[in-house]
């Protein structure tokens, strides 16, 4: 996808580029290769690869040629809106490195889309997301290295989209950065063990609202939970457990996605979640476990409103098996406990096994880094069973490095 617009540069007539190619990269190697982390007890974060992806936009000439160079500080003009207004969006995947040594993406075209959706929303430019799915996969080629030998860790990826317009006048930016870092990080459970977290509700505190931005994955969302996380540690939680309305539903902790699994108030077995009503942030993460959920068939799985107070009473009537929490750090990160007006409420995941959550966690990270692996037969078995049966669900899952943009749920592992 490339259109090229007519734009008017002093009185000459300018392409205006409406996408990057990654077909036209440019790549400028670094000289000497840093030295490889341990990655032992490593933070995440913390460490960075060698090289970077940077592509510019501007409104007069459109998009310009990606590029891949050493790593570096950027250059940023100090009335960048980015700084000043939050005009900025971020991704996060990872690349794996298989059993038999082949690098791999977990249905990286999921982050790729959302990022658009996300741009749109802070009036940043679009882009073809096939191309810059093309672009991060040459980048991980280059610094292929740097994703862990090991099951436990993997490279993160950081797509991250700018507005750099020079003023401090609050409008559309005229010009853009889009740049990818990467990182190899160990494994969430520093410990190496499935630990559960504790949560702090307080419904003085809010993530997201409706007619917001809670279902984009902007750095604002992120920067304005940090007051309540703080006060989370201090009162001995590792997480807020963020609640909505006058009802208090329940809609994410911390950063994850957030899934109760018990018998509901019909006597009926259940994995629930709350609905992407504009407020919940469409995890690739909660979207797996829900389809892998579905597929098992074993228990009813439902997207809607569950509150705290309905939590509590299935609680007090031992109904709830376990709570758990998704997304692309931690996978599945089980809950313990969560403080509510001064109460400290036992959630018995960890007395329950934690058999659900464990199965997800095992399921899904035998499909990102082992190929040959049972759940991934099986997956791929019953989605084209789903599409046989009900076209709408689920394209068929391919396992080798296709990628098919039309196809947003498509499930793919890019394989170099």
């Amino acid at each position: 996808m490339e259109n090229i617009k007519q734009g008017v540069i002093g009185n000459s007539p300018q392409p205006v580029v409406d996408t990057f190619k990654a077909s036209e990269l440019v790549v400028d190697l670094v000289q000497t290769p840093a030295e490889k982390p341990d990655m032992n007890g490593l933070e995440f974060g913390t460490v960075f690869t060698d090289h970077m992806l940077v592509v510019h936009w501007s409104s007069d000439r459109g998009w310009e040629r990606p590029s891949v160079r050493p790593l570096q500080n950027l250059s940023l003009h100090p009335a960048s809106s980015a700084l000043h207004y939050s005009v900025e969006v971020f991704e996060g995947l990872k690349a794996y490195r298989g059993v038999d040594n082949k690098i791999r993406l977990f249905r990286p075209m999921l982050n790729m889309e959302r990022m658009v959706r996300s741009a749109i929303r802070v009036a940043l430019p679009r882009f073809d997301e096939t191309q810059l799915l093309e672009c991060i996969k040459r980048l991980i080629q280059i610094d292929k290295e740097w994703v862990p030998y090991s099951k436990d860790g993997s490279l993160y990826i950081r797509p991250t989209f700018i507005g750099t317009e020079p003023s401090l006048g609050v409008k559309k930016p005229t010009k853009a950065l889009l740049y990818v870092i990467l990182s190899p990080v160990g494994s969430y459970f520093t410990s190496g063990s499935f630990n559960a977290v504790s949560l702090w509700a307080n419904p003085n505190y809010v993530r997201a609202w409706k007619g917001g931005t809670g279902d984009c994955k902007l750095g604002g969302n992120y920067g304005a939970t940090l007051y309540a996380y703080s006060e989370a540690l201090k009162v001995g939680c590792q997480q807020v457990l963020w609640l909505y309305e006058d009802d208090q539903k329940i809609t994410e902790a911390g950063t994850m996605n957030l899934f109760l699994y018990w018998i509901n108030e019909h006597g009926e077995e259940e994995l629930v979640t709350a609905p992407l009503d504009g407020i919940i942030l469409p995890g690739v993460t909660r979207q797996s476990i829900l389809e892998l959920a579905r597929n098992w068939n074993r228990f009813k799985v439902e997207e809607r409103p569950i509150t705290i107070s309905q939590l509590v009473k299935g609680l007090q009537e031992n109904r709830v098996k376990e709570m758990f929490g998704s997304g692309t750090a931690c996978i599945v990160c089980p809950v313990g406990r969560i403080l509510y007006k001064g109460e400290n409420l036992h959630i018995p995941t960890m007395d329950n096994g934690p058999k659900l959550a464990r199965q997800l966690m095992d399921t899904l990270s035998n499909i990102q880094a082992e190929p040959g692996d049972k759940s991934l037969r099986e997956w791929k078995r019953n989605h084209r069973v789903i599409q046989r049966r009900r076209t709408t669900f689920m394209p068929a899952f391919s396992a080798h490095p296709i990628f098919l943009p039309a196809c947003p749920s498509t499930l793919t592992h890019a394989c170099f």
